[in-house]
């Protein structure tokens, strides 16, 4: 598996990032299957007796006045009580190449602390139904024992136990999950609970104060300050969420737990970091409590979340795209695949044309118009404005729902057989080549595998292969028909022209 340098992860999984301490390799964009959720375990009867005690109500913060310094003591005194720690146990189908020790290997103490570390049955094999434990953090949003998480938190669970800011434990039943967002939402048997007070993400702006509270590496009621970096951020394999990013530090274990603003409200659940080494390097990113509260109401009302879907595959504009479609600004979302019969299809939306609002609204990149279509209802009708052959217009689609028909996926996301090159290709339109200077080329749309691995880009065009000047996309096919080991590309990239060699797999 080869190693990217610079990783985005979810906060659970691997040696990739994560913030529980989960098995490396669980793949979080799976739905969470009815045979994993966990059943309510009879309660404890002590637990049981405890949880009738009428807990006091937090004190409350008042509001903070504009450009003064949020009282942190306050907050996690009056919130602290309603974060929980979810402790997670499970079987997950190691595959063959992950890492992991026997607890009798004379590493497994040094390995341990990892974030994603992974352990085994002394004696059992890789590539098998591996026990593992993990930690995450979560918070109550009802006095009744409703809580939320991450999807990711609770993947693969056979068992989930909940804990507490008194010690007291409880099993927790998984009432549903949804990986889309990475929301998961959990239940206890108890009553009288402390619970957050709910904010308003929207209201955030870029240099607010934020607080995060959660158990990192297993530090129960941690608490760590910061403020908001950016908002609307769109991350590769999570267009549906436009997250808030924050220099928060965030950890393994901080995972599902939330995120206050100044006024100790919650507006956002600690979910994914960016970093190279596994841990906290100043960016964290979160999920805004708007999105949460949206998938908890379907959770809680049908057990699941459904998601609305256009069926177009987008990708940001740069300068020279925007200007061989005669767009004056790089705003909006160029579509690059449209699915068959999909919502997309019957409202006549093709590649190449520029989507630029949504019911409203201004679509500054692809990942904006994702995360708005993801949250709005399947069969809900919605009108798009178009930059369709340098003219702009309306268009009224009606919405398909997420996970009908064959849905069109990013060639980065795509598997590449050995042998294949890994691109997405199609040849450059006349005004794309008269803006470009040139007479024949085609523009990589998307990529992966072996042309991902040799620094291939969306928006390169291609040129030349192994000597051959390019008009289609055939003769590219022609060259990869003769099996080579590898072949050399002549890419024009931002103006300049360079050779990629790419080793075929």
């Amino acid at each position: 598996m080869r190693r990217k340098t610079l990783l985005l992860a979810l906060i659970t999984a691997g040696l990739v990032m994560a913030a529980t301490s989960a098995a490396f390799g669980v793949n979080p964009l799976h739905w969470f299957s009815p045979k994993n959720r966990v059943g309510a375990a009879p309660a404890d009867p002590v637990a049981v007796a405890m949880a009738q005690v009428p807990t006091p109500a937090p004190a409350t913060v008042p509001p903070l006045p504009s450009g003064s310094t949020p009282n942190f003591r306050a907050i996690v005194q009056a919130a602290g009580p309603a974060v929980v720690g979810v402790t997670v146990a499970g079987l997950h189908t190691a595959e063959p190449d992950e890492f992991a020790l026997d607890l009798n290997d004379p590493f497994f103490q040094f390995f341990r602390g990892l974030p994603g570390f992974q352990w085994r049955i002394p004696g059992q094999g890789q590539g098998g139904a591996v026990p593992f434990r993990s930690q995450g953090s979560g918070f109550i949003i009802n006095s009744d024992g409703l809580i939320l998480t991450n999807a990711h938190v609770v993947r693969e669970a056979k068992e989930v136990t909940v804990k507490l800011s008194d010690r007291r434990e409880f099993k927790a039943r998984v009432l549903g999950s949804d990986p889309s967002t990475d929301i998961a939402v959990l239940r206890i048997n108890a009553k009288n609970l402390p619970v957050v007070r709910l904010g308003d993400a929207q209201q955030l702006q870029v240099g607010d104060p934020v607080l995060a509270i959660g158990s990192p590496f297993g530090f129960e009621q941690s608490a760590t300050q910061g403020i908001v970096s950016a908002k609307g951020r769109s991350l590769p394999g999570d267009a549906a969420v436009p997250f808030i990013q924050t220099d928060v530090a965030v950890n393994p274990g901080n995972s599902g737990g939330p995120l206050f603003d100044g006024t100790g409200a919650v507006v956002g659940i600690n979910a994914q970091i960016y970093s190279q080494s596994g841990g906290y390097q100043g960016l964290s990113f979160a999920i805004p409590i708007n999105v949460a509260l949206k998938v908890k109401d379907q959770i809680v009302a049908t057990g699941q979340a459904s998601h609305a879907r256009l069926g177009v595959t987008v990708q940001d504009l740069n300068q020279a795209l925007a200007e061989s479609f005669g767009l004056a600004r790089l705003d909006g979302a160029l579509v690059t695949q449209v699915a068959p019969d999909s919502a997309a299809a019957s409202a006549g939306l093709r590649p190449g044309d520029v989507i630029t609002e949504f019911n409203g609204e201004p679509i500054p990149r692809a990942g904006d118009l994702s995360s708005r279509i993801s949250l709005s209802t399947p069969g809900e009708t919605v009108r798009l404005q178009v930059w369709h052959d340098k003219a702009a217009r309306e268009v009224t689609v009606k919405l398909g729902r997420a996970g009908d028909g064959a849905r069109p996926r990013a060639q980065r996301d795509a598997k590449v057989a050995p042998g294949q090159l890994g691109l997405s290709l199609r040849p450059l339109t006349r005004d794309e080549l008269s803006k470009a200077g040139l007479q024949d080329g085609l523009l990589v749309q998307g990529v992966a595998g072996a042309a991902a691995r040799a620094g291939l880009l969306p928006g390169d065009v291609l040129l030349d292969i192994n000597g051959t000047p390019l008009k289609s996309v055939d003769q590219v096919k022609a060259v990869l028909e003769k099996k080579p080991k590898g072949v050399a590309l002549l890419v024009l990239r931002d103006g300049d022209r360079l050779f990629v060699p790419v080793e075929l797999e």
